[in-house]
């Protein structure tokens, strides 16, 4: 009984920390989270901007099931490589009336990186960004420092595979470090 009782508790603890490690690292107000309207030549400028060594434009939406999966991932790897050079655009496509629940979400998310608003209209900005670009969320592009386009795809991914993409344009070898969240 003693025996069972231990396995029950280390196996509670256990899944305890397993949870508390899934959310946000840390907590972010709703008053905290900025979010600046942006055209894609604003985001093309920032892109270029001086100072990183990789570039990470992510756009995504509140209402997009798979940008919502993938962002803890995409948090994390910002956090994981901002120190080695990686910049990361938050580019919510979102219409401009929406800010409060795309602020809402980012708190949530823990989210302390610059965010974006869209405010061209869709077909304008997909243009802007990259004329491969379907318009389909989430949309990831990777630059290098000099602004060349690395790597695009859309749709969701894993942790795993932010941290491949940024990793080789970051030009270290990857060291996988698990989870796919």
């Amino acid at each position: 009984m003693v025996a069972i009782r231990r396995t029950t508790v280390c196996t509670l603890c256990s899944l305890t920390i397993l949870l508390a490690s899934c959310g946000p690292t840390k907590h972010v107000s709703v008053e905290d989270v900025h979010v600046t309207p942006v055209t894609s030549a604003d985001v093309q400028k920032a892109i270029h901007d001086p100072g990183a060594k990789a570039v990470l434009v992510n756009v995504w939406a509140t209402w997009c099931g798979p940008c919502r999966e993938e962002f803890p991932g995409l948090v994390r790897v910002a956090e994981k490589y901002k120190g080695q050079g990686l910049r990361v655009l938050l580019v919510s496509a979102d219409d401009t009336d929406q800010v409060a629940e795309v602020k809402k979400f980012l708190a949530e998310e823990g989210v302390n990186l610059p965010a974006y608003i869209k405010t061209e209209k869709d077909q304008a900005f997909i243009d802007g960004l990259d004329k491969q670009w379907t318009g389909a969320l989430p949309a990831t592009f990777i630059y290098d420092g000099s602004g060349n386009l690395h790597d695009f795809w859309e749709g969701g991914v894993t942790f795993s595979v932010f941290e491949q993409k940024v990793v080789e344009v970051l030009g270290n070898q990857p060291k996988p470090t698990g989870g796919n969240s």
